[in-house]
């Protein structure tokens, strides 16, 4: 009666473990400046130092010149061994004018992101592929014979003039 309850209880603590193990995880990435950070960013008056001592370095910057900085945070849910899923995103972009003043600062939510889905094609490499029997064919020849230095059919090769000799 005794070893009933403890596998019972033990079966029942390993069920427990095993759903737990598959609840889902939630994890915050980026840090999001708070309202008050962002409202202290003046256009037309907030030069970049000032930016970086209120909100911090951005996530990212723009790829072609240093004029947009990007805010970034995520947060996202996985579910077990499945691809995370994004659940909120927000991003702010603080767009910089020649003179490295704010020009405009703007919001972006999740529901403004596009889907973007890769080209499947390949760029073929030059050359020509060969077959297995054109590569063991294309090899016959190319082994020396005698396993010493020097190649083509195992024919001696001569060394050529020493520079340091004296002769």
């Amino acid at each position: 009666m005794r070893k009933r309850r403890v596998c019972s209880c033990l079966l029942t603590i390993g069920a427990a473990a095993a759903l737990a193990a598959c609840g889902a995880t939630v994890e915050q990435r980026g840090n999001l400046p708070s309202a008050d950070e962002i409202a202290q960013l003046k256009p037309g008056k907030t030069t970049k130092d000032q930016v970086l001592k209120i909100m911090g370095s951005p996530s990212s910057v723009s790829v072609f010149n240093d004029k947009d900085w990007y805010y970034i945070s995520a947060r996202t849910s996985q579910l077990a061994f499945f691809q995370p899923k994004v659940v909120d995103q927000e991003v702010y972009v603080v767009d910089f004018n020649d003179d490295g003043v704010v020009r405009a600062v703007e919001h972006k939510t999740l529901r403004d992101g596009e889907v973007i889905t890769p080209v499947a094609r390949t760029t073929p490499a030059p050359g020509r592929e060969l077959t297995f029997l054109e590569q063991l064919i294309g090899n016959l020849g190319r082994f020396n014979r005698g396993g010493g230095g020097g190649g083509g059919g195992g024919s001696e090769r001569q060394p050529g003039p020493n520079p340091y000799s004296e002769e």
